[in-house]
């Protein structure tokens, strides 16, 4: 393995590549530290300049760029409790208290050095578990698959936010869309109506654009607001008093990246549910739970650990058997099948330059974190000052551009504004927008694999439980919707008592 680390860190190191993951790590820092601005805002941004990279830079700007947003998200949450990305929400009222006791620069340098730690542990984890989960993956036949894919959309619905019923419907209205187009088995055509920009089905990066970038202009349209002036940091603050603070939590540290690793893992979970995990965690398990939400620095130790280790966690389904971890991971995947490159546990066999890339892309990138975090730190009042109506109109801007470049043709372009528009009822209405993500990249997998087991089972259902690992996933799956359904019904009673009880 070291051999073939030094080969990834070769060919991330050439200086054409470098330069690229060192701009995108300060595209990211830039992107994150604005309101409004989320870090899948910012890689649905970079997908146009994919276009013309190679694949290694291509994937390797994007795992820089999200890995730097998600700590810049800090700033603007500890300077003016207005979390830069949904990843920072746990803690901003703590980080914030900081700032009102004057340990500002305290909190950010603990947010800095946390999310490298998280993010490093997490790539550990990454190195050690995909090529290993990948291996024992050769084995799996269609049924492990289809169940496999079932399993992730059940794991994004589970741990979606809003009531589980309207997870359901924005996961139907997911794999509705993916069916448009040509029958994966039987090649037949499908909700196309005679027009034939829908014969290849609704091309994923318009959408994925439209979904999160068209989303978050709309809503800030909808609500324009500037931002108030914010005091200038001092280097020296931030550094000083970081070290003592994470030996006195370093019980935490490890414990939430490797948890942060592990949520990370659960397609459509991602940084923002592990933060959360994390704080909740840190709270039961602290000696002085009374200083949470007084300016406490040990819940922002271990949520900034594990949201960074939740994104190296995302990467291993998506990279091993092509399921998404999160909406990140959805996008990278989109840009993967863009380059021919198919993700799946022969990426192991047949690819293992890139493979080796992105392991050293995600280590440089943590590392590059630390000087290029320290200077956004000290310049954050610069990055808060810029103007949303300047900004926006050049967000939309680059999006029809990606939009059109993705196909060259102007249908995507109107992909992006419905669906974007779409999108925008769908989360007003608290509709989470995960679910469907993620049912229209897996959805042609699922079908696909379940028509084939049908055929090779002669209609049998049972088949599908035939085999050791399909048996076992399936009973897990089947698990959690037993879960969700008695988490529903639970909720339902419990509102219907309280309601009885205010009568």
């Amino acid at each position: 393995m070291d051999g073939t680390l030094l080969a990834g860190f070769a060919q991330v190191l050439q200086p054409g590549v470098f330069l690229i993951i060192l701009g995108a790590s300060a595209y990211g820092l830039l992107i994150g530290s604005i309101p409004g601005l989320t870090a899948t805002m910012g890689t649905a941004l970079l997908v146009p300049l994919t276009f013309f990279l190679d694949p290694i830079p291509a994937i390797g700007a994007i795992v820089a760029a999200t890995t730097t947003a998600i700590f810049a998200g800090d700033i603007p949450g500890a300077l003016l409790r207005i979390p830069g990305t949904p990843a920072s929400a746990a803690y901003t009222d703590e980080a914030y208290k900081m700032r009102q006791n004057g340990q500002v620069e305290l909190a950010l340098g603990v947010n800095l050095m946390c999310s490298t730690i998280g993010g490093l542990v997490g790539v550990a984890i990454l190195i050690i578990a995909a090529p290993q989960i990948a291996r024992f993956s050769l084995g799996f036949s269609s049924y492990e698959y289809f169940f496999l894919a079932i399993l992730g959309l059940s794991c994004a619905i589970l741990v979606s936010n809003g009531p589980r019923i309207k997870g359901v419907l924005s996961l139907c209205a997911g794999l509705m869309l993916s069916t448009i187009g040509i029958d994966v088995v039987m090649g037949i055509r499908r909700f196309t109506f005679g027009d034939s920009e829908l014969i290849g089905g609704i091309s994923i990066i318009p959408v994925l654009i439209g979904m999160f970038a068209i989303t978050e202009i709309l809503r800030k349209a909808a609500a324009p607001s500037d931002l108030p002036p914010t005091p200038p940091l001092r280097l020296r603050a931030a550094v000083s008093g970081v070290m003592g603070t994470l030996w006195k939590y370093k019980g935490g540290v490890a414990r939430s990246s490797l948890m942060g690793s592990a949520i990370g893992a659960l397609p459509g979970a991602g940084a923002d549910i592990a933060s959360w995990v994390a704080f909740a965690l840190a709270k039961k398990f602290s000696r002085e739970p009374e200083k949470f939400g007084t300016g406490h620095p040990e819940g922002i130790v271990s949520a900034s650990s594990a949201n960074n280790a939740a994104l190296s966690g995302a990467y291993v389904p998506s990279l091993v058997f092509g399921i998404p971890g999160d909406t990140i991971t959805a996008i990278l995947i989109g840009v993967l099948l863009m380059k021919g490159i198919t993700p799946g546990p022969m990426v192991f066999v047949m690819d293992t330059g890139l493979v080796n890339a992105i392991f050293a892309v995600f280590i440089l990138a943590n590392l590059l974190m630390l000087p290029l975090g320290l200077v956004a730190i000290t310049a954050s009042r610069h990055l808060l000052s810029v103007r949303q109506k300047i900004l926006f109109p050049i967000i939309l801007l680059f999006c029809v551009i990606g939009a059109f470049a993705a196909n060259n043709t102007l249908f995507d372009v109107w992909v992006l504004l419905v669906l974007g528009l779409v999108a925008f009822v769908l989360e007003e209405n608290d509709f989470p927008l995960a679910p469907m993500i993620l049912a229209l990249i897996l959805g042609p997998l699922i079908e696909e694999n379940f028509m084939k087991s049908v055929i090779k089972a002669d209609g049998n259902l049972l088949e599908f439980f035939s085999r050791p690992i399909a048996g076992t996933l399936g009973f897990i799956t089947f698990a959690i919707w037993g879960l969700m359904l008695v988490l529903s019904l639970r909720r339902h009673f419990m509102t219907s008592r309280r309601g009885n009880t205010a009568t």
